[in-house]
């Protein structure tokens, strides 16, 4: 069956390293990666046995200091800088071995985005200079800016030294690979960016000058780990920044490590948590970005130097899109993260022709949920960050195998029927419309919303395939699921979008705004969209992307469109496409052709040409509908998840119908 991805699935081999396909784990940072020491915890061999034992030939870890002391920027990440590290790192690459991959750490010093606070003094650079974080986190803190310290020949020296005895550290914990981070503006890549690099020792000026410094780390941690070690490399084909590296750069840096090195790991952007933000996004591209957006920049080094071996990241989701771009030449090998996290066992999935199970990323929200303090990283993956309770990734056989029906085909549905399969128990599903999919179908309009189609697809092709009866065009009843005799019923008929009910809000040119985003309603010229949240927005985007005229009006003074991890596009698309954006205005009347609006803190009213008013404001459960089925088996086995309980998105529904049938 692997024969449909014959590229992806074939293994290789380099310095006498087997790797057993062309999937690698992308590098993810680790917020409780280690104990408070800085070392592997069991809770952290648990969480990457998940992405093992799901296919990858490489798992890789993220962000691992070389010391901890100068190399700082979250919480709970590894320090390879102590050698009482080697024996619990142990645990992490033999569960790797386990399962036929190979484990891998991110070798990293981010040089300039250690905060001063972290470590105690300034951050160390290649030179010393004031960064946009660190005079974002001043004005926060309400001190003065620090400016980073310029490394002195000596201790650009020890930190050499450092990296290849972190390397050395991986060797003795029976790795065979690391990773050398020179990407997304650490370190390394300050030294290599005339950007940063002010220097006018043998450390700065020319290419070769810049390239110095990751041309020593490399020499010296190919003399520390010998020959039978696999050196992969990281860098930003492209940080993006108008004034910083560019492909053109890179192809010219790489001319000086590429014989260095067995793996080159093509990324882009540069990271910028707390200054430039929209040059940060091209490490964790959202939902409006273009997906395999580095592919373009690997064929590019692939061309310039073809007998390199290149590994490629950045919204590949899945082995198809692997397939894809390794049989054409333009990598050789692909890298994820986000999309393993969504679904672990994808690799096996596609290998085994499972395709209509897996579940896609939607590119939302993970890096912004990824704290110490919730384990809800993923919106569509409620297995993550439970690896205790469930260490298979999977929920356990049902002691009594039970007959359910789930009323309603939406999010919550869907992953209700899901888990209940999982579980072991009969299940129907029951959707009154001809398709699957809830709300879904009205939110994936925009023609950026390619991922949520991914996802609208997965639903459909769930419900075909998972052995559930599933009845469309079939509206259940109370009499119905009591003539059936259900054990139990999930409930969930979803939310109803709200009007406001102003004068006017019945006049037959106002629209719910999928509606109109979609087609399914008129949509003159002038259009006013009341509800500036992500809904309205991307309409607003959508109908202006046709060429509309589009007001959007938002009673709030501020609007958090972060939540879905996009808020920097949006607003930026809005004002490509000219949308106007009217924050802490009140609709108060619709016209007949016009929309009468308030300002909420001065008072003061505006009249607004408008021949379509389309509404974003909000849904309302359908909670009447749902509470009709609470007697039709025994009480206390009736649940009401998703929107009919309380509105929400695709991370409430999902986690929502897990939490209610888990224990069922």
């Amino acid at each position: 069956m692997s024969a449909k991805y014959p590229h992806v699935y074939e293994p290789f081999e380099i310095r006498g390293v087997l790797f057993k396909n062309r999937l690698q784990q992308a590098p993810p940072g680790c917020f409780f990666a280690g104990d408070e020491r800085g070392f592997v915890t069991q809770r952290f061999v648990d969480t990457f046995r998940q992405y093992a034992r799901g296919g990858v030939a490489i798992c890789e870890v993220g962000n691992c200091s070389i010391d901890i002391t100068e190399s700082s920027d979250e919480p709970g990440q590894l320090r390879l800088d102590h050698p009482d590290c080697v024996q619990p790192l142990k645990l992490f690459s033999e569960m790797c071995e386990v399962y036929g991959a190979h484990g891998c750490l991110e070798l990293t010093h981010n040089g300039k985005d250690t905060a001063p606070e972290n470590i105690g003094r300034p951050a160390f650079s290649c030179s010393s200079f004031i960064t946009a974080a660190e005079r974002n986190r001043a004005r926060m803190l309400g001190r003065d800016p620090i400016p980073t310290e310029e490394m002195t020949v000596e201790h650009i020296r020890e930190t050499v030294e450092k990296y290849a005895r972190a390397a050395e550290y991986c060797k003795q914990a029976s790795m065979v690979m690391c990773n050398i981070h020179g990407a997304h503006g650490n370190l390394i890549a300050q030294f290599a960016s005339p950007y940063f690099n002010k220097r006018t020792d043998e450390y700065g000026g020319s290419p070769e000058n810049r390239a110095r410094f990751a041309c020593e780390i490399l020499d010296a941690v190919r003399a520390r780990v010998g020959e039978k070690f696999v050196i992969e490399y990281r860098i930003s084909a492209d940080e993006i920044h108008p004034d910083q590296m560019h492909l053109e750069d890179t192809i010219e840096f790489i001319k000086y490590i590429k014989d260095k090195i067995d793996i080159l790991h093509v990324s882009a952007g540069i990271h910028d948590l707390w200054g430039e933000r929209q040059y940060m996004r091209y490490l964790l591209s959202n939902y409006t970005m273009d997906r395999m957006l580095n592919v373009g920049f690997a064929a590019a080094i692939k061309k310039a130097y073809p007998d390199l071996f290149v590994s490629v990241v950045g919204a590949i989701k899945d082995p198809a899109m692997a397939e894809e771009i390794i049989a054409s030449g333009k990598a050789d090998m692909v890298a994820m993260n986000r999309a393993l996290h969504a679904d672990y066992d994808m690799p096996k999935k596609y290998a085994e022709g499972r395709e209509w199970e897996h579940m896609p990323c939607l590119r939302c929200q993970c890096f912004r949920m990824a704290s110490p303090h919730t384990a809800k990283l993923c919106s569509v993956n409620p297995m993550w960050g439970r690896f205790a309770d469930y260490p298979e990734g999977r929920l356990p056989p049902a002691p009594v195998k039970k007959k359910v029906a789930v009323v309603g085909g939406g999010p919550a549905g869907v992953e209700a029927v899901k888990w209940l399969l999982q579980r072991g128990h009969e299940v129907t599903l029951y959707e009154k419309s001809g398709r699957i999919g809830g709300h879904v179908n009205d939110a994936c309009g925009a023609p950026f919303k390619n991922d949520l189609r991914d996802y609208l697809a997965y639903m459909q092709d769930f419900a075909a395939h998972c052995g559930a009866r599933v009845l469309l065009n079939t509206e259940a009843t109370p009499e119905l699921l009591e003539k059936e005799r259900y054990d139990a019923v999930i409930v969930a008929v979803g939310a109803d979008p709200l009007f406001p009910q102003v004068p006017g809000w019945d006049r037959p040119n106002v629209f719910w705004a999928p509606d109109a985003e979609n087609g399914r309603a008129p949509c003159g010229r002038r259009v006013v969209i009341i509800g500036g949240a992500s809904v309205g927005t991307e309409a607003s985007i959508t109908l202006a992307m046709e060429g509309k005229s589009c007001t959007v009006v938002e009673m709030a003074e501020q609007v958090d469109l972060l939540k879905n991890g996009s808020a920097g596009d949006l607003e930026r698309m809005s004002e490509q496409y000219g949308v106007e954006r009217l924050l802490g205005w009140k609709l108060e009347e619709i016209r007949e052709a016009s929309v009468l609006i308030r300002h909420t803190a001065t008072g003061e009213t505006r009249e607004i040409p408008a021949d379509t008013v389309l509404m974003a404001v909000g849904m309302r459960p359908r909670r009447r509908e749902a509470l009709r089925f609470s007697h039709v088996c025994p009480e206390t086995a009736v649940s009401v998840i998703g929107d009919a309980s309380r509105s929400g998105d695709i991370r409430d529904a999902v986690f929502h119908a897990f939490e209610a049938v888990r224990f069922l």
